[in-house]
């Protein structure tokens, strides 16, 4: 039986969850119809990955938080719990490296740099979404045999207090070698995140010539993608926070906690998914519309009851 905390925790985490694959089910569904149109853009196959790596991951971690909580003993006595890892690693390297591809894609598209590695790479920016995917696939097949490693150390001395003691010391660094690509992905994100501001300051002290009123399009571009990249990497940690509490209180089997870091790490999957959608105008425009359809639903349904 739950208690009153965990019940808000966990009812708290279901509906951040319902939040997340609405709002990544509605950016899929937007760039999916663009495909069937075979209008589909590089900016779109990057959101539509985005979006079902997205609510595969939700899946991934309401089903791993729901069972720890409310079947322990089924959850920890099979294998359930190794074979949800090995599932949440591939989904959750596919989705940062999709995150990652659309800061570099808004980087190289908004800013403005005459270097001239810059400007190579801003002339082969289709090929950047393919090296990230080599990069996945590298990144994947590293980490992947040591997670498979450890689930195995996990099952052959599972009952052995000393193996209990050795996880906790070496916790820390089982877990940053299992994110070595998540990390590489994050390290990217932040030099373009950083590159971004550089660019949008000396754009900003070109334009002050033009007078405090001068309206520059590409000074907004550059707020704009600035915003929705720092939304990222802010949300990003917080999720990787919700992510350590988990694993960590599911080493001592702390419901309470295991729900919060489940509640905590939803907020990135549903939150950034909304500031992408209010951030594009393809997707801003088709809510507006779908918004303005559910209306007149609703008046369509309310003159047939009078």
């Amino acid at each position: 039986m739950l208690s009153v905390l965990e019940s808000i925790f966990l009812f708290a985490a279901i509906m951040e969850s319902i939040l997340g694959v609405l709002g990544n089910g509605f950016i899929a569904l937007v760039y999916c119809i663009e495909c069937v149109k075979k209008k589909l853009s590089m900016l779109g196959f990057i959101l539509t990955g985005l979006a079902i790596s997205r609510i595969c991951l939700i899946w991934v971690i309401m089903i791993d938080g729901v069972m720890g909580v409310l079947s322990p003993y089924t959850y920890y006595s099979s294998n359930l719990k190794e074979y949800i890892s090995y599932v949440w690693v591939i989904i959750n390297h596919s989705s940062i490296c999709f995150a990652t591809s659309l800061n570099i894609f808004y980087f190289l598209k908004i800013a403005n740099f005459p270097h001239y590695m810059f400007l190579w790479l801003k002339r082969r920016i289709r090929r950047i979404l393919p090296l990230l995917m080599g990069f996945l696939v590298i990144s994947l097949l590293i980490t992947l045999p040591q997670v498979i490693k450890i689930s195995n150390d996990k099952m052959k001395n599972r009952n052995t207090t000393c193996q209990f003691k050795m996880q906790k010391s070496e916790f820390f660094v089982q877990q940053v070698s299992i994110n070595l690509g998540v990390i590489f992905f994050l390290t990217l994100s932040l030099i373009t995140g950083f590159l971004l501001i550089i660019s949008l300051w000396r754009h900003s002290r070109k334009m002050q010539l033009n007078g405090p009123g001068f309206r520059d399009p590409n000074n907004e571009a550059h707020v704009k993608a600035m915003k929705v990249l720092i939304s990222f990497i802010i949300l990003f940690i917080l999720y990787f926070i919700g992510y350590a509490i988990e694993m960590t209180s599911s080493v001592v089997e702390n419901k309470v906690m295991i729900i919060f870091g489940m509640t905590t790490s939803a907020i990135y999957l549903w939150a950034h998914s909304f500031i992408l959608i209010l951030g594009n105008s393809k997707l801003k425009q088709a809510s507006s519309e779908a918004v303005h359809q559910l209306k007149c639903c609703k008046r369509r349904e309310n003159l047939r009851a009078t």
